[in-house]
């Protein structure tokens, strides 16, 4: 059959069409983007961590300092070159830098490393007076980012997004806070760092704040309060921070991930007491521990 050409395009226009509503219709299955926590091997070296990527589904690392880890400090005396050898040598790239300790004015110097390293994102917490509420935490999370300009700038330039995690006692604490921080801060620079550990353990609130939050939050710890992570506890109630362990069911928070699309890091996470070492005694068992999560997780995105 010939077909002239204004028959042509338009069959072409119709399948393109076509292809574009099935397309939407039918988007491609969900699937986390695991990160690596460093902090949950403790001290132990980065040729020993960097192995356990592949085998816990992690395409990125996630390094600490101390007293949580020393992953960062790690980076500093095996130097950049070597440090982005090894990551090439196991395929993992650096997806983020913690630096909880240096606080949002003091990441100039690991906004510029990260760029130098190919990392995109750095957490830290939001500094400044703790525990508002409503028209006063708004004016006071205002406040913060305007103090924070010239670190913005810099991490725009630099092509690092900056991610506040909502840690308790803090400025950044709660929902509110996080959706106040998200309306005003610019999104090209200020992320978010989705800590279910410090919210309510209530799937509604959890699920109607990331929905809320949207393409804000960049990284999402697979972290519950269970019995906390401030006291020694025997290893079986310290371990209830873990998905699939303690009492939050994941199921409506994953599925709300997947209906997001979500495409930030996804740390399966918790905090051992004292900081600073493993979860569990071993690095097998460490990987062991993440992978048992990760199973109790993506079960959910098959049901």
């Amino acid at each position: 059959m010939n077909l002239n050409r204004r028959t042509a395009l338009a069959l072409a226009a119709s399948a393109s069409l076509s292809f574009a509503r099935a397309s939407q219709a039918a988007p491609s299955p969900f699937q986390f983007r695991y990160a690596l926590a460093s902090c949950m091997y403790g001290y132990t070296p980065l040729a020993e961590i960097l192995p356990e990527a592949e085998k816990i589904g992690a395409s990125g690392i996630d390094i600490w300092p101390k007293v949580h880890g020393d992953q960062r400090e790690q980076l500093d005396a095996l130097g950049e070159d070597r440090f982005a050898a090894m990551l090439r040598e196991h395929d993992v790239e650096l997806s983020c830098i913690t630096q909880y300790k240096l606080g949002p004015f003091g990441i100039d110097d690991e906004i510029r490393l990260a760029e130098r390293l190919g990392c995109k994102l750095i957490v830290t917490g939001g500094s400044g007076p703790r525990n508002l509420k409503g028209a006063a935490l708004k004016e006071a999370i205002a406040a913060f980012l305007k103090k924070l300009t010239p670190t913005i700038k810099l991490a725009r330039d630099h092509g690092v997004r900056i991610a506040i995690e909502n840690h308790e006692n803090n400025l950044i604490h709660d929902a509110d806070s996080l959706r106040y921080l998200v309306d005003l801060a610019p999104a090209d620079a200020i992320a978010v760092a989705f800590a279910p550990y410090h919210l309510p353990q209530d799937n509604e609130v959890l699920c109607r704040l990331l929905r809320d939050l949207g393409d804000s939050v960049a990284v999402f710890y697979a972290w519950q309060h269970g019995m906390g992570c401030k006291t020694k506890l025997p290893k079986e109630q310290e371990l209830l921070q873990m998905p699939g362990r303690g009492d939050l069911d994941f199921g409506p928070i994953v599925k709300t991930l997947a209906e997001m699309q979500f495409d930030g890091w996804t740390e399966i996470f918790m905090h051992p007491v004292p900081r600073g070492i493993p979860i569990l005694a071993t690095t097998d068992k460490v990987t062991a521990e993440i992978n048992r999560s990760r199973k109790y997780l993506e079960q959910h995105l098959i049901e």
